[in-house]
């Protein structure tokens, strides 16, 4: 017996879908801005290179970053040879996982991961060689950023997910609004990047490096296109309908907006959504749904043909980029112009 609980959450799910009628554009940007402003960032961004090794066809940088004060994290930046700096760059997110090194071709020891078959398929690896320069942060709670307390508590923990959201929530505060501050904050060391053109950003993310993603685009406008993968949806297709982690959750969003509300807010500047026809977290239905949302909002401000998306056959939980890699460079450097090293 659950004593009416699945009624009781129906009800108060028709509750958030009337409240968020009501909201604005304007209402909806400023609940997301009041996840960051907590987390002041610098404002001269910290970058130092501690590591330079060539590979092919581009060079890696390991550099550590400081955006918030005191704390310190790395990040991958991959430079493709030749280049004419400032060139396009690119954001890539990663989501769960073991960080930054899981989607530029290094596995969780360092080691060279050759093929690159997981979930991510190495798309930092895959941007590069299009010509663009990719900085790859790693996101706080994963790899070599997870807690102490949980390294201590079982070093076989896959992320710090769960403890970070408990206790910033029991202060006020979202592991959602970290992550973005951080990101944000990224943003700003991207924008001064001597090899970087500034007014050329883009951004490309997937799973819950897609949900930051999104959100750090429609918060700041330097980021000028957007690559989302693994994520779009509806809220009660996904997150309310399988399980997820707990850092996905936001209280009092769904009162604000639904997923889609969210995604219409990049319109419109050049968006591609991404999706595997099979992903079990994110299914094809609520996919569907959100891009025609989507793509009437874009409809609606005459900008149509900015507008992209791909449901890939066969794919679950991964990235594909049989179009998105392209499409991004492309949409970055000019149609014709972008190489694949």
């Amino acid at each position: 017996m659950n004593d009416g609980v699945d009624a009781l959450l129906g009800e108060l799910r028709v509750r958030a879908g009337v409240a968020r009628g009501s909201v604005s554009r304007a209402g909806r940007l400023g609940f997301l801005r009041s996840l960051v402003d907590p987390f002041e960032r610098l404002s001269e961004p910290e970058l130092s290179v501690v590591e330079r090794v060539p590979c092919d066809g581009y060079r890696r940088d390991r550099v550590e970053l400081e955006v918030l004060p005191g704390i310190r994290f790395g990040a991958y930046v991959l430079v493709p040879d030749g280049i004419r700096a400032p060139s396009p760059g690119v954001l890539a997110v990663h989501g769960h996982g073991y960080g930054s090194r899981q989607i530029i071709g290094l596995g969780a020891d360092d080691s060279s991961d050759a093929d690159g078959n997981d979930l991510y398929g190495r798309f930092a690896v895959q941007l590069v060689r299009r010509g663009l320069v990719v900085i790859a942060p790693d996101v706080v709670g994963f790899g070599e950023r997870m807690t102490d307390v949980d390294r201590a508590y079982d070093s076989a923990a896959p992320s710090s997910c769960y403890r970070l959201s408990m206790e910033l929530m029991m202060s006020g505060y979202t592991l959602t609004g970290l992550r973005i501050a951080e990101l944000l904050g990224v943003l700003d060391a991207v924008a001064a990047h001597p090899d970087i053109d500034r007014d050329r950003i883009g951004i490309f993310g997937h799973s819950g490096g897609s949900l930051w993603s999104m959100i750090a685009m429609a918060l700041d406008e330097r980021i000028r296109a957007g690559v989302l993968c693994g994520f779009a949806n509806t809220f009660a297709d996904s997150f309310l309908a399988v399980h997820h982690c707990a850092c996905n959750f936001v209280p009092g969003l769904l009162t604000v907006a639904e997923q889609p509300d969210l995604l219409a807010l990049l319109a419109p500047r050049p968006l591609f959504l991404e999706s595997g026809a099979e992903d079990p977290i994110f299914p094809a239905s609520g996919f569907r749904s959100a891009v025609e949302s989507v793509s009437a909002v874009y409809t609606d401000l005459e900008a149509a043909d900015c507008f992209r998306s791909d449901l890939v056959p066969g794919v679950e939980h991964a990235v594909s980029g049989r179009l998105s890699y392209d499409w991004l460079a492309e949409t970055l450097t000019g149609p014709g112009t972008a190489p694949t090293l």
